[in-house]
């Protein structure tokens, strides 16, 4: 083995690759919280406020499946560096809207924008050696999750002492930071590809078709994405109704205790690297189950109930953690050459579990109230642990062949 192949990421690199991919995708969801306010300053009418939302999310999979892919083609630090200035131009469009359709734009061009975030995973995985690949994975994906889980407090509780166009201002002069301190410390990576852009599309629906792998795991990860968008849909509006009233500063400190289920993300990359991601996935969905089961299952007092409430948020958001991990693991070990396009697909198949899970959560909640939402969650988790299973009998069957990749 060369020193060249030996050379792994120092940690250094695994810290600021954590913090930039946390800062980028926060982007995609302080205006969650802040719908409210956005829709009454820009004359949007309650109908069309999930807009603000729904459009971001479509800049953000158009991105994956059309910006990402560009990672195994394009210069990779150029490439970063050129979407974190238009996310952060968008972000400054955002803070100055004074229209639905000023804001409408801003929210889809931060969406298109902040898959730069994607580009960034994959990176860490270049940069490191296959035996911690893993961890490294994981790592960088704890700063992504962390930067999910605190976006919204923090846009809570900043909007409520300024306002929501502080939040966005803040946020472009943070992006704007970001893409300058990954100018200066990435190297440079220039893919081996020489194909044009058409092509390099076409082997993106190549590559799903071909690739079980890739299938597998997001469909794992649409099952507990799905799930965890419908909790943090439904949840917020449980913890304000007349069972808790809590304020949008107790809900913003709820989900803050939540985000203690990172933590699941560089244990799931060891487990990972160690061999061990078939029964690793099976423990991440059966979490994504109980997450919902508890709070169904345990009834009590207020006090009890907001008790169960946060361990409930906590188990599943170290499901996530862990099966995000899983899953970027599997299909980076897939070949560095196609990584990006790889992830950009994963991703894109996951955020649609996600905006799914959202939807129809918040559906189940107005129509048929708690228990009905808390049953659906259940049953997204439910139906991917039931396809886990349908793998876990491959693998038993092939037990007598003399190597089995469980990746």
């Amino acid at each position: 083995m060369s020193n060249h192949e030996e050379k792994d990421i120092s940690p250094g690199m695994v810290t600021l690759l954590a913090s930039a991919t946390g800062l980028i995708v926060a982007s995609l969801y302080y205006a969650q919280t802040l719908v409210g306010p956005i829709s009454a300053a820009t004359g949007l009418s309650p109908e069309a406020a999930g807009l603000i939302v729904t459009l971001t999310q479509i800049g953000y999979c158009i991105g994956l499946l059309f910006i990402v892919p560009l990672g195994d083609l394009l210069e990779n630090r150029r490439l970063i560096f050129t979407g974190l200035l238009f996310t952060s131009a968008m972000l400054v469009l955002a803070a100055v809207s004074t229209s639905a359709w000023m804001f409408l734009t801003a929210a889809l061009g931060i969406g298109l924008g902040s898959v730069a975030a994607q580009i960034v995973v994959p990176f860490a995985a270049h940069l490191s050696k296959e035996s911690t690949r893993g961890v490294t994975v994981g790592k960088v994906v704890s700063g992504l999750l962390l930067g999910i889980m605190l976006s919204r407090p923090a846009a809570s509780l900043i909007a409520d002492a300024t306002s929501w166009h502080v939040v966005f201002a803040g946020a472009s002069v943070v992006v704007l930071m970001v893409a300058f301190v990954l100018r200066a410390k990435l190297p440079q990576r220039m893919p081996n590809h020489h194909i044009s852009y058409p092509r390099l599309m076409a082997s993106v629906w190549h590559l799903f078709l071909q690739t079980p792998v890739l299938r597998r795991r997001a469909a794992y990860h649409a099952g507990l994405f799905g799930s965890f968008s419908l909790f943090w849909t439904v949840t917020p509006l449980m913890l304000a109704s007349p069972a808790f009233h809590l304020s949008q500063t107790g809900i913003a400190i709820f989900a803050l205790v939540g985000m203690a289920g990172a933590i699941a993300s560089p244990i799931a990359g060891k487990l990972a690297d160690q061999g061990h991601t078939l029964m690793a996935t099976a423990a991440a969905l059966a979490l994504g189950v109980i997450a919902f089961a508890l709070p169904l299952l345990v009834p009590g007092s207020r006090n009890v109930a907001l008790a169960i409430l946060v361990i409930a948020s906590i188990v599943l958001d170290m499901g996530v953690a862990a099966n995000l991990v899983l899953g970027q693991r599997a299909i980076f070990s897939l070949g560095a050459e196609v990584r990006s396009r790889l992830n950009g697909v994963y991703f894109a198949l996951f955020f649609a579990g996600g905006a799914a899970g959202s939807a129809l959560g918040g559906w189940m909640y107005a129509t048929h109230g708690w228990h009905g939402a808390l049953l659906t969650g259940m049953a997204f988790n439910g139906a991917a642990l039931l396809y886990w299973v349908t793998e876990y009998l491959g693998h038993t069957s092939d037990q007598r062949k003399p190597a089995v990749d469980l990746s």
